[in-house]
């Protein structure tokens, strides 16, 4: 099993200065490029104290400059609201600049504050999203670009620089059976959703595999699955982080809400969060992977205890 952070930068309460929150996120990041970790996964949000990483590109260059070998995620470009031949040079210029350690993953983004603010619709979002990402793989290849598409079209346009690794390798964010479908089709690989149920989760990698084949596709790339995660010395003081964890995402988390508050804390806690001891997480990881199955674990990580548990006592377990 490999393992990689998803980093939030989450601001809660404002209770410290913004810098401290950036500082001790990097300071994370240096204990996972010594720690056995595969990559640091950067989440991009806008105009929200959930994370506050307006720019996951300027901020994976950060990242490359404190880190030697951690590979660099983008956990998610949110192309929809990007000129996408700016996001192609942008992300180009990452992969120079950091030795070839870019994972690229790309999302829609969901936020209608965010596609309000950047001007793009909820309805035209989707087909914006996908011609983005057509567009910027391929203007990583060899040559000037010559484009017709519904949202933008070019002729005779050179991106440079070309991306160091050939090609970057991608990932499609994907919450829905139809993102899946459309990922599988062009044999893209996909990331899931950390706010879903582990039968979710489950049941969309069964889906995005057999979509997969029917497409002619090989599963040959690695799929991380994003758990938020909670480990603490015993379990019932892990269970207090991760009912800390599920009331501050209830609270600050723009997604889909059904139920009321409570009961999606509740479900948080019991479905979403992996939480307990160093040894029951160990158990739990066990019989998720076998389940899901989970090769890639993509932890989301509820406190600075549990990254220092995860790589001290969990991974060695693994």
């Amino acid at each position: 099993m490999k393992f990689a952070v998803l980093q939030f930068f989450s601001w809660p309460g404002r209770r410290v200065p913004l810098h401290t929150v950036y500082q001790r996120a990097l300071d994370r990041i240096r204990i996972m490029d010594g720690g056995g970790f595969d990559a640091v996964w950067l989440a991009e949000h806008h105009f929200s104290t959930y994370s506050v990483c307006p720019s996951v590109h300027i901020m994976g260059m950060h990242v490359a400059d404190i880190t030697r070998n951690l590979r660099i995620g983008t956990g998610v470009s949110l192309a929809a609201f990007y000129h996408p031949l700016r996001l192609a040079e942008e992300v180009a210029l990452l992969d120079n600049l950091s030795g070839g350690r870019v994972n690229w993953g790309a999302g829609r983004g969901f936020d209608r504050t965010e596609m309000s603010a950047f001007g793009v619709s909820g309805d035209e979002s989707y087909p914006r999203f996908r011609e983005n990402v057509d567009i910027v793989q391929k203007a990583w290849q060899d040559g000037p670009l010559t484009y017709e598409g519904r949202f933008s079209s070019f002729r005779d346009i050179e991106v440079l620089p070309k991306p160091l690794q050939d090609p970057i390798p991608t990932w499609i964010a994907t919450s829905s059976t139809g993102a899946s479908d459309w990922a599988a089709s062009l044999g893209h690989a996909i990331l899931m959703s950390p706010h879903a149920t582990h039968g979710e989760i489950q049941s969309q990698y069964a889906h995005y595999r057999t979509a997969l084949a029917e497409h002619g596709h090989r599963h040959d790339r690695d799929i991380p699955i994003a758990r938020l995660i909670a480990i603490a010395p015993t379990d019932a003081a892990a269970e207090a982080v991760a009912r800390n964890g599920a009331q501050w995402t209830v609270d600050a988390y723009a997604g889909p809400r059904q139920g009321s508050k409570a009961e999606r804390v509740e479900k948080y806690v019991n479905d979403v969060i992996i939480h307990g001891s160093p040894a029951k997480v160990v158990d739990e990881l066990k019989r998720l992977e076998e389940e899901v199955p989970l090769d890639y674990l993509l932890a989301s990580i509820l406190s600075h205890e549990t990254l220092l548990l995860l790589t001290d006592e969990v991974l060695p377990r693994m």
